[in-house]
């Protein structure tokens, strides 16, 4: 967020408001990375800006989970919570999990049921309503398990600070396991275990683990305990490599970083999904038009929002029904429905989304470094995917809230470089909130209507003492290439350094003065460009939802000028021919 740096290309402030910096990455490591690996120069200086030495750069590139995957015993309460588990299915006790609605929650109760069922043990999964229960454990739901006859609850992508709740089930004599990655609180919920790399006095080194990676260790460590057990001497073994599609999916989409264990379940994953035995995302995968063999892009941006929808606007288990059932024609209507309710939930946000966006741009910049945008009616369900517009166009964190009545459900979305996570539990800490949490890149709250003011000046004042200097968003770039350098064997090359997301950032370049050649706007307000280069290359384009930005406008409006333009590279294949496209991310004059 400073100006240490000098802009790349010259570009201090872009069409969209940023500065263009070079990733940082030391060039000697870079060719020796090259060297070492046989890879283009390029592809090293990748490895290079994103931390990789030599001595772990073969591990990166081919991540396997017999080298990377923990015991689970190093995490605390782990043995007490596979002992009670390993009891519950040898006795034939009914097992509920209380998972969370969106798609960590979702994969991670799919996950476990799908290996509990195949132990053939008893299970009752339970997922609450986003907009009658809200998110947690709440104390209904857990006491009515515990009549339906549950003598054991696992909570998964929730719990951590579900202190009432969990004191209300203990109290009416029914163990609960939490499961949980979310930051919690000095003191630990009233719980029979806590398995949380990320619990206060944890040591684990995988706190980057995603709620769907911790299931899938108590899932190894659960197994490991029944075949100590005896249990597999009249029982069939499963193979719990065959989820690893769905911890694949519930880590892309809960944007953890993709690195150490994350990118072995990840890469591994992907393999798996590919063979599509899982019928659930087979079916969803078709809705989708998903042809070609699933990445990370596919599971975040495409197969995410629609196992997303049902929590969010639909109906809360349908996600968790799709990725665990067995019957293909079941998957195929779960699919359908799921899709349907995509499509709802994106014509619900673009209404929320525009009211949002006159609501900021009509009141007076004061510079703060928080958007704040409320609203009644607004649905509780698009709120944070709207925060994450607000923060990709203006380049600050955002928060949106909901109204209802005497409070507000929030959500907010943070920029690189300011811990909004920290800001919200502070303001809660400090009685600005009924309710709040989460980490530096998000958070949720529940907020009344009169601290509304007080709440978005607190935490503002917070992000504000963690600037070094002005608010500028930084585009990092691993480089500049002529149109005619972005080739398909350079973009699968480069795909070796993949999985892309959190903590380890898609390769992005600029197109160094390159002129616009033909513009026009496809599909829902999308603005397809075709650019050439220095030496005449052509080389398709296309900047996405920026019909109505000044990206868009500069694109369309341009009659050859040159533009230095930035983004990443992907292989195109239509009717069986591939030819590389440049999503576009920013663009800027070329002076």
């Amino acid at each position: 967020m400073s100006h240490a740096l000098a802009p790349f290309l010259g570009v201090e402030r872009s069409l969209s408001g940023r500065r263009w910096v070079s990733r940082a990455g030391d060039e000697r490591q870079a060719l020796a990375l090259a060297q070492r690996l046989g890879l283009p120069e390029l592809v090293g200086r990748v490895l290079a800006a994103r931390g990789i030495g030599l001595d772990e750069a073969e591990s990166f590139l081919n991540p396997t989970l017999r080298d990377l995957l923990p015991d689970p015993s190093h995490l605390k309460d782990m043995d007490k919570a596979v002992a009670r588990l390993v009891a519950a299915v040898t006795s034939g006790e009914t097992i509920g999990i209380f998972g969370d609605y969106d798609v960590d929650g979702a994969t991670s109760s799919a996950l476990l049921r799908n290996f509990l069922d195949a132990l053939g043990a008893r299970v009752r999964v339970y997922i609450p309503d986003r907009i009658k229960e809200g998110y947690g454990p709440n104390a209904p739901a857990l006491l009515r398990l515990k009549a339906e006859g549950v003598g054991v609850v696992v909570t998964v992508d929730c719990g951590a600070t579900a202190f009432e709740p969990l004191r209300a089930a203990a109290e009416a004599g029914l163990d609960v396991i939490v499961v949980d990655h979310h930051v919690g609180e000095a003191a630990l919920p009233p719980a029979l275990a806590v398995v949380n790399p990320n619990r206060l006095d944890e040591n684990s080194p995988h706190g980057h683990l995603a709620a769907v990676g911790v299931a899938f260790l108590l899932a190894v460590g659960l197994n490991r305990g029944l075949k100590q057990a005896g249990w597999y001497q009249d029982h069939p073994a499963p193979d719990l490599l065959r989820w690893l599609d769905l911890v694949a999916l519930g880590t892309v989409c809960d944007v953890v970083p993709l690195v150490g264990i994350n990118r072995a379940l990840v890469t591994q994953g992907l393999k798996v999904m590919a063979r599509r035995a899982n019928v659930g995302l087979a079916a969803l995968s078709d809705v989708a038009g998903i042809k070609e063999a699933p990445g990370a892009y596919h599971l975040g941006y495409v197969l995410g929002p629609r196992v997303n929808a049902g929590g969010r606007v639909g109906e809360a288990e349908l996600g968790t029904s799709l990725l665990s059932t067995a019957d293909p024609a079941e998957a195929a209507e779960f699919a359908r429905r799921l899709d349907g309710y995509n499509k709802d939930r994106q014509e619900i946000e673009a209404a929320v989304l525009l009211d949002a966006i006159e609501q900021v741009e009509g009141r007076p910049d004061d510079g703060r470094p928080l958007l704040l945008a409320a609203g009644e009616g607004w649905h509780p369900g698009v709120i944070g995917i709207v925060a994450g517009r607000l923060k990709e166009r203006y380049g600050r964190a955002a928060c949106v809230v909901a109204m209802d009545g005497d409070t507000g459900k929030g959500s907010g979305r943070s920029v690189t470089g300011l811990d909004l996570g920290a800001a919200v539990i502070a303001a809660r800490q400090a009685g600005l909130l009924v309710a709040g949490g989460g980490h530096a890149m998000a958070a949720g709250f529940t907020v009344a209507r009169e601290r509304l003011a007080e709440f978005h000046a607190f935490v503002s004042d917070r992000l504000q003492a963690q600037l070094e200097g002005e608010l500028v968003p930084l585009l990092e770039l691993d480089g500049a290439l002529d149109a005619g350098a972005a080739t398909v064997d350079l973009v699968e090359t480069l795909a070796q350094v993949g999985p892309f997301g959190s903590g380890n950032p898609e390769p992005r370049f600029a197109i160094a003065a390159a002129r616009v050649v033909k513009a026009d706007v496809v599909g829902s307000g999308h603005v397809r460009v075709m650019l050439a280069g220095a030496g005449g290359k052509r080389l398709k384009a296309i900047a996405f939802r920026a019909a109505d930005s000044e990206l868009g406008h500069a694109l369309l409006a341009s009659r050859g000028e040159p533009f230095h333009l930035a983004g990443a590279l992907r292989v195109d294949t239509w009717q069986g021919n591939a030819s590389v496209q440049l999503v576009i991310d920013d663009a800027d004059f070329a002076r």
